[in-house]
């Protein structure tokens, strides 16, 4: 087998899997034989010992750390991703319907499974402008809601709420699966937050669900087992076995935002800097490069943008990846380039792509 090192990393754009920090990464290899003090690999050793549940306790604990938990929401890691929490179980026998702001594709899945379970109800839908923009969320006509479900940023539209919701009337259940921990977030606002975990957080198959205790009592005993957030909470995520790596793999994440990175007060000062890189390229071309996503609404996760033709979107993809930036294909929905500039992204690999960028313009520019 071969033995390939971190210099052959290329500058992964990937929406997801996507990035994640090289030293987490390295100390993961290092564990990955033998955790220490285990004497098996953290693959190997059982869900119920002694030192998974350490490794269970300090990844909690380090959510609460890094997002100001309040000690009345439960943190529970689960499985299934965004797409098993879409049919979260708020809603079952509330006599209520369930709101939805509609900004783009996952949030448009979203409320088709929440029809499975009851009413649904829009209270915005960016449909007519392919989801370029958002609304004001101090100025949707809310009802009397089981919950309000957002995304807060959506990959394939390129488009994200920069600040949490005001309002203390409703019920706010976001999906945070692809800006978990890329800012300070003010947990209080929402009622529920939930995260897979292969965006920002970790690997694929550990999802991240942050819940206020008084909705738990929301889970009818005529829902399945695992969709049960009460039976899960009882249990202490561990009511089936867990992803056991995954979990151990989001507190390394989080160590490392505490302990490399200082914070998510750091690390949203990061991720601004970063996507204004691209985002000055875009301003100073509009007629070569045409954004997405409306400017004030732009995500800091994804960078969505079109050139003039497909033609030259291929040639821009074949040299991107000629200089080891690779992914940057546009969902089909949109078209273009997609830059995912997640956490883990180093400003290296996007300094890389501005520069492309802009000599790839000076070459190709009307």
């Amino acid at each position: 087998m071969g033995t390939n090192t971190a210099v052959d990393r290329v500058f992964n754009f990937s929406a997801g899997p996507a990035v994640l920090p090289v030293p987490v990464l390295e100390e993961a290899q290092r564990d990955l034989l033998c955790l220490p003090g285990c004497g098996a690999s953290i693959l190997e050793i059982s869900h119920r010992s002694k030192q998974f549940i350490a490794i269970l306790e300090d990844a909690e604990q380090r959510l609460r750390d890094l997002l100001a938990i309040p000690p009345n929401y439960r943190v529970l890691f689960l499985q299934g991703g965004s797409r098993l929490q879409f049919s979260m179980n708020l809603m079952r026998g509330s006599g209520k319907a369930a709101e939805f702001v509609l900004t783009g594709s996952w949030s448009n899945y979203a409320i088709q499974e929440a029809k499975r379970e009851g009413q649904t109800r829009v209270l915005w839908d960016g449909r007519e402008t392919n989801y370029d923009r958002l609304p004001n969320l101090d100025e949707l006509p809310y009802g009397d809601s089981a919950y309000v479900h957002l995304t807060s940023n959506e990959t394939i539209q390129g488009v994200q709420f920069a600040n949490d919701p005001n309002l203390s009337e409703s019920v706010f259940v976001a999906d945070m699966s692809s800006d978990f921990m890329h800012r300070p977030v003010d947990v209080s606002r929402y009622g529920m937050i939930y995260a897979c975990a292969q965006k920002n957080a970790g690997p694929a198959g550990v999802t991240v669900v942050i819940v206020r205790d008084d909705l738990l009592e929301r889970s009818d005993d005529s829902l399945p087992g695992y969709m049960n957030y009460q039976a899960h909470n009882e249990a202490n995520s561990l009511y089936n076995t867990p992803p056991t790596f995954g979990i151990y793999f989001v507190g390394l994440v989080a160590k490392w935002l505490q302990e490399d990175v200082g914070g998510l007060a750091n690390m949203h000062r990061r991720n601004r800097d970063k996507a204004q890189l691209l985002y000055d390229v875009l301003d100073e071309s509009p007629d070569f490069y045409q954004g997405h996503a409306r400017a004030s609404d732009r995500s800091l996760m994804n960078v969505t943008f079109r050139l003039p033709s497909d033609e030259l979107t291929k040639s821009f993809v074949h040299e991107a990846a000629s200089h080891q930036l690779e992914s940057l294909e546009g969902h089909r929905s949109v078209g273009g380039i997609r830059a995912s500039i997640y956490n883990a992204m180093p400003i290296e690999g996007v300094e890389a792509l501005r520069d492309l960028m802009v000599d790839f313009r000076n070459r190709h520019a009307n």
